[in-house]
């Protein structure tokens, strides 16, 4: 029967059909995980794991006889793919499914930006309303330039959503899609041309604060910067800076540099929403993405085959 080691955690009802399927061990239960590698390693023939813990490679070298990761989370920046790649082992993850949920709460966090209600709220329930009268004037979100960094599956479905705001969508990408919105080569220029920027950008070296101070100058001090991506897409430090010293208007976050850790600057900043990375964070949409994260390890230990490969995989002979 073929091993499988579970990093992070997993429902009870997941494990149990995982055990149908797999001698299963958990990476939580382990003693010593260090003697495990070397005494059991090379029994283990699947990982199951999520974007967010992901799986380092000088564990994955010691994993001899390893054929697949299946990674919960439509990131997988934390999973060295090409490292796999070049071994041969397949990486999945789970698409499509998450698409409909990141671009709700992308929208939540674009009309909170704009209508200032975790301000209103508070208003209200700390007595102000009653003692000082009606709470100030807020922005409309109507009409608005935004800029998407980023135009794959879910920057798509947040760009859809957004057309009840009558808004007026530029992207950047590393090339121009078949999309109905202004491609832009350049990100600062795009960004010198929109009043709000959200950043759908995978997470990686290759975007690794891509999002710099001289991006959220050009951004503006009107301007407002959405991330619903990677924390490491933007630059934290310049982020803080720019929003103290006005350059930045507002911004709204659900991910950050170093989670589950937020700045207290960011923290006590009355221009800035926060949320702890609930963007996909609903019962439906998390059943469904570790649906699909089982499936991933039972269709390829029955047939040899995966359901959603990551990119660097697609050229794999098993698949």
């Amino acid at each position: 029967m073929s091993e499988i080691l579970i990093m992070g955690n997993m429902p009870d009802k997941d494990l149990g059909i995982l055990k149908a399927e797999f001698i299963v061990h958990r990476a939580i239960e382990i003693s010593n995980f260090e003697k495990f590698l070397v005494e059991q390693g090379d029994k283990i023939s699947a990982v199951a794991t999520t974007g967010f813990v992901g799986v380092h490679n000088n564990i994955i070298e010691k994993l001899e006889n390893l054929e697949i990761i299946s990674s919960n989370g439509v990131g997988y920046d934390s999973i060295d793919a090409t490292f796999c790649a070049d071994r041969g082992i397949i990486v999945t993850h789970t698409p499509d499914v998450l698409n409909a949920e990141v671009a709700n709460t992308t929208i939540m966090l674009f009309l909170n930006s704009f209508r200032e209600f975790s301000f209103n709220e508070a208003y209200l329930k700390s007595g102000r309303w009653k003692l000082e009268g009606m709470a100030p004037y807020s922005r409309s979100p109507d009409n608005r330039i935004v800029g998407m960094l980023g135009m794959g599956r879910i920057g798509q479905e947040i760009a859809s959503r957004l057309s009840m705001f009558n808004p007026k969508i530029l992207y950047h990408s590393r090339s121009p899609k078949d999309v109905p919105y202004t491609y832009y080569k350049d990100l600062k220029t795009m960004a010198r041309d929109c009043e709000v920027l959200i950043c759908i950008t995978p997470g990686g070296i290759k975007t690794n604060k891509l999002v710099n101070e001289e991006i959220l100058t050009a951004l503006g001090p009107t301007g407002t910067l959405i991330n619903i991506a990677r924390g490491s897409v933007v630059d934290q430090t310049a982020l803080i800076k720019t929003l103290e010293d006005g350059r930045l208007g507002y911004a709204a976050l659900d991910v950050f540099e170093s989670e589950p850790n937020v700045p207290d600057e960011l923290i006590h900043m009355s221009n800035v929403t926060l949320l702890p990375h609930v963007g996909s964070a609903t019962f439906e949409t998390r059943a469904a993405m570790g649906e699909l994260t089982l499936n991933n390890l039972i269709e390829f230990k029955r047939n040899g085959k995966v359901l959603t490969p990551v990119p660097e995989c697609l050229n794999l002979k098993k698949i």
